[in-house]
Protein backbone atom coordinates (compact mmCIF):
# COMPACT_ATOMS: atom_id res chain seq x y z
CA UNK A 1 0.00 0.00 0.00
CA UNK A 2 1.62 3.99 -0.55
CA UNK A 3 0.14 6.51 1.59
CA UNK A 4 0.98 10.32 0.50
CA UNK A 5 1.63 12.19 3.81
CA UNK A 6 1.94 16.00 4.25
CA UNK A 7 3.84 16.72 6.83
CA UNK A 8 5.27 20.99 7.81
CA UNK A 9 8.63 21.72 6.86
CA UNK A 10 10.06 21.91 10.38
CA UNK A 11 8.56 18.51 11.31
CA UNK A 12 9.78 16.40 7.69
CA UNK A 13 13.58 15.65 8.70
CA UNK A 14 12.13 13.95 12.10
CA UNK A 15 9.18 12.29 10.56
CA UNK A 16 11.69 10.81 7.44
CA UNK A 17 14.01 9.28 10.37
CA UNK A 18 10.69 8.09 12.44
CA UNK A 19 9.39 6.31 9.00
CA UNK A 20 13.04 5.06 8.02
CA UNK A 21 13.35 3.49 11.58
CA UNK A 22 10.73 1.17 10.64
CA UNK A 23 11.95 -1.93 9.08
CA UNK A 24 9.00 -2.69 7.17
CA UNK A 25 8.38 0.91 5.41
CA UNK A 26 10.01 2.37 2.61
CA UNK A 27 10.44 6.61 2.08
CA UNK A 28 10.54 8.23 -0.98
CA UNK A 29 11.08 12.06 -0.96
CA UNK A 30 9.50 14.21 -3.81
CA UNK A 31 9.35 17.61 -4.76
CA UNK A 32 7.11 20.28 -4.45
CA UNK A 33 6.91 20.81 -7.83
CA UNK A 34 6.66 17.12 -8.88
CA UNK A 35 3.77 16.78 -6.17
CA UNK A 36 1.95 19.68 -7.59
CA UNK A 37 2.43 18.18 -11.10
CA UNK A 38 1.12 14.88 -9.93
CA UNK A 39 -2.13 16.51 -8.23
CA UNK A 40 -2.63 18.67 -11.86
CA UNK A 41 -2.35 14.97 -13.53
CA UNK A 42 -5.08 13.69 -11.26
CA UNK A 43 -7.76 16.50 -12.24
CA UNK A 44 -6.71 16.03 -15.91
CA UNK A 45 -7.53 12.35 -15.78
CA UNK A 46 -10.57 12.64 -13.81
CA UNK A 47 -11.65 15.70 -16.24
CA UNK A 48 -11.05 13.55 -19.07
CA UNK A 49 -13.43 10.54 -17.52
CA UNK A 50 -15.64 12.96 -16.75
CA UNK A 51 -15.71 13.85 -20.77
CA UNK A 52 -15.95 10.43 -21.90
CA UNK A 53 -18.82 9.76 -19.86
CA UNK A 54 -20.47 12.64 -21.51
CA UNK A 55 -20.71 14.55 -17.89
CA UNK A 56 -18.69 17.26 -18.91
CA UNK A 57 -19.02 19.06 -22.21
CA UNK A 58 -15.77 20.36 -23.88
CA UNK A 59 -14.72 22.92 -25.69
CA UNK A 60 -13.88 22.61 -29.39
CA UNK A 61 -10.17 23.20 -30.89
CA UNK A 62 -12.09 26.37 -33.21
CA UNK A 63 -13.31 27.68 -29.53
CA UNK A 64 -9.92 27.07 -27.89
CA UNK A 65 -7.96 29.04 -30.82
CA UNK A 66 -10.41 31.87 -30.85
CA UNK A 67 -9.78 32.50 -27.38
CA UNK A 68 -6.00 32.93 -28.10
Amino acid sequence: MKLIIEVADKRADFVKELLDSLPFVKTKTITPQKAQFLEELKKSVAEVSLAKKGKLKLQSAREFLNEL
